[in-house]
């Protein structure tokens, strides 16, 4: 049924048409190392316990076999000797009560160690992706970044609670079987063992293939993220344009893709366990033919031959162990190529070591021959030279395109430019503390975001140390306090994700609050009034004004009755000023912004 869904959808042609980014690599060892750098916080209090603990139930596990065949049927049972045969009971019994609180220790300090491991990761992955510059975030989609946080170090998690110490504890095993194998009869063991190289030659042929399915596996996972991300952010969009049939229609292609991949991955990982017990079946036919030749012949005792038999099931467990093992370090292997991948990312904004402090900023910004590209096809800015003094209203307006937003960005340093420079009171922002300069801007925009929580921790979030009061106060100067104290619980009423209870003209006017509250130096509006109705906005004038005052402000706006009384208009086109001015002198001049006025006026009365 999917794949007919498949078939006759175009979305899902288009989704088919994606490439596969997925490449053949060698297992990246340095890329594990790395990777197991996340346990050295514990390797002086959990991890050696965790070892300890292994050992103490492994040796017991090593012992008893030799201790049943050759100790208490050739020793005991064969001579009758009663007494040593109930010491031997009673010895195992407690040998195996050491190991029972082994196993009890070992599983309790690897499931903290591997909790630990995972919580340092997240944390880590999280807090590099926060400090990442835009440019990250215009190339990548919230879902990928999504699935690397959560599923990418999820799927690590087995590997830090059992996988690394049950490895050592399989390696250890498998090492120490063969050893005694080789002490008891040198002749059974060769026989026995021969079927290995065998063994590990098809192995390695299928590790490739594994390797490869699972990459598969995390990409597919990534798209299948991504559009639930965009799906559900766009379900207005979706819902309003009736398209819910052709949305499902396409998800089913793609979870029907994510189930394939996943098929394969598994399928090809579980023709492991059954070659091992294959294998398994071969060592035990030589041992049953071969040790009974030996028997025979006097060379082998019945005891040896027990410890033997018992030691050769044990032998293939471990192996077996060992391949699911390697299944998992394909899969971790695979997981935290995609972590170190944003590790690995350097933001294109940097701080320098040496940065400076910002303090006492009067708001003196300028442009010094600025010149900026998002790539290589496409300059945003060309040569711009501009000052905005102190205290000064600057609106910038062009169309789309034109440079505006880009300014906006220069100026809170989300961008550097690709040549010339951005100073803020003579100082090049190159050269100042991010945190400084940003703590000086409050930008408000279009579509504002309000997160999750009350709305007093909404107004509060540019400044988490104000009182109640001052958030009260910032909501009231801005006219935010008239519809918060309509609201069930006032100031204390939850808001759900990006703010849904609130009209968009309610989310703008918490933003007026929370840049007010913050009081920075420089306040950027970026079409910040575009979502608000004229009635609402003729009744915030006054609080912009207070808002704005004292203030340097650059005011982003296509409705040009909102600019009218800025200081100064700057007039953008391709990146390029063509001119500025305040608007009476603008409007004398009778040149673009005249042109754009009277445009916007016509419309006006045409309506």
């Amino acid at each position: 049924m999917a794949t007919e869904t498949k078939q006759q959808s175009p979305h899902l042609k288009r989704f088919h048409y994606t490439q596969d980014v997925a490449v053949d690599k060698p297992f990246n060892w340095q890329q594990m190392v790395r990777l197991l750098q996340y346990l050295k916080p514990y390797s002086k209090k959990i991890l050696p316990i965790a070892i300890i603990a292994m050992l103490v139930s492994t040796i017991v596990r090593l012992v008893v076999p030799i201790l049943v065949g050759r100790v208490a049927i050739d020793m005991a049972i064969d001579n009758g000797n009663t007494n040593l045969l109930i010491q031997l009971v009673v010895g195992i019994a407690i040998l195996y009560l050491f190991s029972y609180i082994g196993n009890m220790v070992r599983i309790k300090y690897v499931n903290l160690l591997g909790q630990n491991v995972i919580y340092d990761l997240r944390r880590h992955l999280f807090s590099h992706v926060q400090h990442l510059s835009n440019r990250f975030f215009d190339k990548k989609s919230a879902g990928s970044i999504i699935v690397r946080i959560m599923n990418d170090i999820n799927s690590l998690q087995e590997l830090f609670t059992n996988g690394i110490i049950n490895l050592l504890m399989d390696i250890i095993m498998l090492v120490s079987i063969i050893v005694i194998l080789f002490v008891l009869s040198p002749q059974l063991a060769a026989a026995v063992v021969i079927i290995i190289p065998i063994m590990f030659y098809i192995s390695t042929k299928l590790r490739k293939n594994i390797r490869r399915s699972w990459q598969q596996v995390r990409i597919q996972q990534s798209r299948l993220n991504s559009h639930l991300n965009e799906s559900i952010q766009g379900i207005r969009i979706t819902q309003s344009f009736a398209q819910e049939r052709e949305n499902t229609e396409f998800f089913e292609g793609v979870n029907s893709d994510n189930f394939d991949r996943w098929q394969t991955a598994t399928r090809k990982s579980a023709m492991f366990r059954p070659f091992v017990e294959m294998s398994n079946a071969f060592g035990t036919a030589i041992l049953l033919g071969f040790g009974a030749f030996l028997i025979i012949q006097g060379s082998l005792t019945v005891g040896t031959f027990f410890t033997f038999a018992l030691f050769i099931g044990m032998f293939w467990e471990p192996i077996s162990r060992l391949g699911q093992m390697y299944n998992q370090l394909l899969m971790a292997m695979s997981a935290s190529e995609r972590i170190f991948e944003f590790l690995d990312e350097e933001p294109n904004v940097k701080e320098k070591e040496d940065a400076l402090p910002l303090n006492d900023v009067s708001g003196h910004i300028e442009f010094d021959n600025v010149q900026f590209a998002y790539d290589d096809e496409r300059i945003a800015l060309d040569d711009i030279s501009l000052e905005m003094k102190p205290g000064q209203s600057v609106a910038l307006v062009g169309h789309t395109g034109s440079g505006k937003t880009t300014i906006a960005n220069l100026i809170s340093r989300f961008y550097d430019p690709t040549k010339g420079a951005v100073k803020i009171d003579g100082t090049d922002l190159r050269d100042v503390k991010l945190d400084d300069l940003r703590q000086q801007i409050s930008v408000v925009l279009q579509d504002t975001f309000i997160f999750s929580g009350t709305i007093m921790e909404n107004i509060r979030f540019g400044r988490p140390d104000a009182s109640d009061e001052e958030v009260i106060d910032a909501a009231k100067v801005v006219g935010a306090d008239e519809f918060i104290q309509r609201l069930a619980d006032g100031y204390e009423t939850e808001v759900e994700e990006r703010g849904n209870i609130l009209s968009a003209g309610e989310r703008q006017l918490l933003s007026f609050a929370r840049a007010l509250l913050a009081d920075p130096r420089i306040i950027i509006l970026d079409e910040a009034t575009a979502s608000i109705d004229t009635e609402t906005e003729v009744k915030i004038q006054d609080a912009l004004k207070r808002l704005l005052e004292g203030r340097t402000s650059i005011i982003i706006a296509h409705r040009l009755s909102t600019i009218r009384d800025s200081d100064n208009i700057i007039v953008l086109e391709n990146g390029h000023i063509l001119e500025q001015g305040n608007h009476d002198e603008l409007m004398a001049h009778g040149g673009e912004y005249y042109g754009l006025v009277r445009s916007q006026f016509q419309a006006l009365e045409q309506m």
